[in-house]
């Protein structure tokens, strides 16, 4: 059965959007309900003072759950091929793109695809994605990487190289923050099987921004998702119950927490709840790698961060894959 793609609709001449993309009103973007301050933290991956480095990340991962991250060391050029490929993939003709299409049924992710989460109210959002593995080597599967154009395999191994640098900075910098070993972090999610999941979100211009969302309100099921945001806003990061922009900074990343890792500190780190919304006059894109843990692997929290008197464990522990398959399809963790 043929799919219609949000990209195909988005090319019409509309002044409106099917009503399968129409939110309710209590989930609509609302200008009233958005704070512009404060920033998102901002933290130096090159500061020399490992403990302010520490305290930093700590503190944002707790009170926001989300950063953005600055001098991490991944060249900018790299980065901007990453982009120029991804862009490239989405101009190409749909029957093109259609060759490394998802299959629906499948609980695999990869390939490339409109519907994914089940919405209780059968609403649609308004984007289209690619996912497909970036590490390691034996998750790969190259059936789902495009082959146009013809340098996007090049561009997404090399950022891979450069992305595992940071990712294993992060964890255990947050692994610090937590008073615990460095390598204790990636250790419980799975040491070199740590899963890097690369999803490509395209969202085009759409006629009424004010009635839809490219992706609704979630937290990442993944252990962190680093992002690379093009210059389109759009993220919106909830704390204190109100939603805040996430301004756009060149040459950054943006650091989310994820369920994993919220799970493994017992709550001490929050997992981020964020959203995206679409612009009238731009397509909007945005390159994710959600970083989890491989499907076997069991995340509950850490007993060094936990006592039955003082604090218990907070949640169950559990093989990720059961955690992503009750994520999922919306069925109580």
């Amino acid at each position: 059965m043929e799919v219609l793609r949000v990209q195909s609709i988005a090319s019409r001449t509309l002044d409106t959007i099917p009503s399968k993309f129409i939110r309710p009103e209590s989930e609509r973007p609302d200008v009233g309900r958005i704070g512009r301050a404060p920033q998102l933290p901002v933290i130096d991956l090159s500061n020399p003072d490992q403990e302010s480095l520490v305290q930093d990340m700590a503190k944002a991962a707790q009170e926001w759950g989300i950063f953005q991250i600055i001098n991490h060391g991944i060249p900018q050029q790299v980065v901007e091929e990453l982009q120029r490929v991804g862009k490239e993939f989405f101009e190409l003709p749909q029957v093109e793109k259609e060759r490394i299409a998802r299959n629906s049924a499948s609980p695999a992710l990869e390939g490339y695809g409109t519907q994914l989460q089940k919405d209780l109210q059968g609403k649609l959002s308004w984007v289209d994605f690619l996912f497909h593995n970036i590490w390691p080597p034996s998750r790969i599967n190259f059936d789902k990487w495009p082959k146009k154009p013809a340098s996007y395999t090049a561009s997404n191994e090399e950022y891979a190289k450069h992305l595992q640098n940071v990712v294993d900075k992060l964890l255990g910098t947050l692994s610090l923050g937590l008073g615990i070993e460095e390598e204790v972090l990636k250790k419980s999610l799975g040491g070199d099987e740590f899963v890097y999941l690369l999803k490509i979100n395209y969202y085009p211009p759409c006629p009424r921004p004010d009635l839809t969302l490219g992706v609704v309100a979630h937290t990442d099921m993944s252990a962190l998702t680093v992002l690379v945001p093009n210059d389109v806003p759009g993220l919106q990061v909830c704390k204190d119950d109100q939603w805040f922009i996430a301004d756009y900074i060149p040459n950054a990343l943006i650091v989310h927490i994820g369920d994993q890792i919220e799970i493994l500190s017992n709550g001490k780190y929050k997992s981020v709840l964020h959203r995206t919304t679409v612009n009238k006059e731009k397509a909007r894109m945005s390159w994710p790698v959600f970083c989890s843990p491989p499907d076997e692997c069991m995340i509950g929290p850490l007993p060094h961060l936990t006592d039955e008197t003082n604090n218990p464990p907070k949640y169950k522990t559990k093989s990720f894959k059961d955690y992503a398959y009750c994520k999922l399809n919306k069925l109580p963790q």
